[in-house]
């Protein structure tokens, strides 16, 4: 087993370990009082790993009660959000209890967002079940939900109490949910470990572990230096600025993984065209998207992600943030004006 520390305003551990899930309500309860767990998952993954969950919780002494949402992005939304806090006020939880989140990212954040926001916060537990949210959503603190208007404008920064990480729930993941968390590993290579774009080379699910691992360090460095979101933290933001104007775009229909693949080409192009970062930075990068199934050419026009960044939470006033590449394994934060960026729009089309 692997424990990575966090250390934010609630400290905790990401604890990675084969078979975690049928033994979490062991772990759980060392870390966690309470009587009552609230486990908070969608349709697929129930089937897949619901009842031994609940099983392991309840063989811990927890009573158990579960909510239930259909897979996908959609699914993160205000309705569904006022439904989860009705539910845990019907069952009865109070604040010496937990909402644990079974799933990928969108389960995390709502379920984060809602244990955050009732009673003032209840303890919450993330059991990660996609790569994605192995190595970047469940780590950190940021919970949201979608507003008609943009992605995640409505959120809460709330540490959990416990993180774990199966690596064998990626042996169920479909290939096409495996490449989304593929994108955000190589974005963890580019903004902070040229190493760690050497060895993706090496195809992941070989080294599922290690990789699982280094990401969580990475993120876990960040955030202890910049938990609110303030600063460098921003650096986890690259490719999510295009990316998330591509999600709002396409109605959700492009997954958060393949859109955030096509912003990082697309601002590594850019800056490799404005001599920003050097030459061949940007083949390296495609090469590796393209080998793990991840698009690299953006679908819509410069027009139009112009008018889907004046949605993004990144903006302030007429200024956006824009995470750029400097060096092979280093990013830096760009504050450009709304109409630098739609120059640097006009430079991603390759």
């Amino acid at each position: 087993m692997k424990t990575i520390h966090v250390n934010a305003s609630r400290q905790y551990d990401v604890c990675i370990r084969r078979g975690s899930l049928a033994r979490c309500g062991g772990d759980i309860r060392a870390v966690n009082g309470g009587t009552a767990a609230a486990l908070v998952t969608d349709r697929t993954v129930d089937g897949l790993y619901g009842q031994t969950v609940e099983q392991s919780l309840q063989a811990a002494g927890y009573r158990t009660v579960k909510f239930i949402i259909e897979p996908g992005e959609q699914s993160k939304n205000g309705e569904n959000f006022l439904k989860l806090l009705n539910f845990l006020a019907e069952n009865q939880l109070t604040r010496s209890d937990l909402v644990v989140a079974l799933g990928g990212g969108v389960v995390g954040d709502l379920a984060g967002f809602a244990a955050a926001s009732y009673l003032r916060g209840v303890a919450l537990v993330q059991l990660p079940t996609t790569l994605l949210a192995m190595v970047d959503s469940s780590v950190g603190g940021k919970t949201a939900i979608d507003l008609p208007a943009g992605k995640n404008l409505a959120g809460a920064f709330y540490q959990p109490s416990l993180v774990l990480c199966d690596p064998d729930a990626l042996d169920s993941l479909p290939e096409e949910i495996f490449s989304d968390g593929c994108a955000e590993v190589i974005k963890y290579g580019m903004i902070a470990d040229g190493d760690l774009l050497t060895a993706l080379k090496t195809p992941l699910r070989r080294q599922a572990e290690a990789v699982i691992a280094r990401c969580v360090e990475i993120k876990r460095d960040v955030v202890a230096q910049d938990e609110f979101d303030t600063g460098m933290r921003q650096l986890l933001n690259f490719g999510h600025t295009i990316g998330h104007g591509v999600e709002l775009c396409s109605g959700y229909t492009i997954s958060h993984g393949k859109a955030v693949a096509m912003g990082m080409a697309a601002v590594t192009v850019a800056a490799e065209r404005s001599e920003l970062c050097p030459d061949g930075l940007y083949w390296e990068l495609h090469d590796l998207l393209v080998q793990y199934g991840l698009p690299t050419q953006l679908p819509y026009g410069a027009q139009q992600l112009l008018q889907a960044a004046y949605r993004d939470k990144k903006r302030s006033g007429d200024e956006i943030h824009l995470v750029v590449p400097a060096l092979r394994g280093r990013c830096v934060i760009r504050n450009l004006t709304m109409e630098e960026f739609a120059v640097l729009l006009q430079l991603c089309d390759r």
